[in-house]
């Protein structure tokens, strides 16, 4: 895979700054897979030229402050950015629809869920930020909660398939499915969870 192989030479040679300028860059839109970004982070660490433990909290960091940006420009800057160039490309009239929409009918749990939408993370965040119906903390938590299950799933695949790259591509391939059956188990839990104490206050 071209990106992976592109993104582990440069991560190789600027080490955890790349990876966090990278994720960054995704959290703001940037076409670059975010999770091809963090399985590169784990294959150098699995290399020897990065500690995976510490490549997880880069992740991590880079992942939540390049959404926070999405959400606290929404936030701050409103509709009004609905009128720029490279927002308008991001977020088309039907696209911000579409959007809100979700948001109409599942309320903050989109949240949740955007973390595992490639392509429409950026857009749910930025429209989270505008609509004002959820404070920052909470979008962290419920940003923050994804991403504890999507972040080491990448970063460690990546380490464990370092020196082993056909199990890797093929791991790579199955992995969104992989992590959407897990949060579908969580929210399973979850649910049953509040369920049974709602009936047993």
């Amino acid at each position: 895979m071209d990106v992976l192989q592109s993104l582990i030479s440069i991560f190789t040679d600027y080490g955890y700054l790349a990876v966090f300028t990278v994720l960054l860059a995704c959290g703001l839109g940037v076409p670059i897979p975010e999770d091809i970004s963090l399985v590169a982070g784990g294959v150098i660490s699995g290399l020897g030229y990065a500690h995976v433990h510490t490549m997880f909290a880069v992740g991590m960091a880079g992942v939540l402050i390049g959404d926070s940006f999405m959400f606290l420009l929404g936030r701050y800057c409103g509709t009004n950015l609905l009128e720029h160039r490279y927002f308008k490309r991001m977020m088309t009239p039907d696209r911000y629809q579409a959007v809100q929409d979700k948001f109409e009918r599942y309320g903050n749990r989109v949240l949740f869920v955007a973390r595992f939408l490639p392509g429409l993370r950026a857009p749910i965040y930025l429209t989270a930020g505008m609509s004002c119906r959820i404070s920052y903390l909470r979008f962290l938590i419920l940003d923050g909660m994804a991403a504890l299950i999507s972040v080491p799933v990448w970063v460690y695949l990546g380490y464990y398939g370092a020196t082993n790259r056909e199990w890797l591509l093929m791991w790579l391939a199955r992995g969104q499915t992989a992590i959407l059956v897990l949060v579908a188990i969580v929210a399973v839990i979850v649910g049953a969870w509040y369920l049974k104490n709602k009936r047993n206050p």
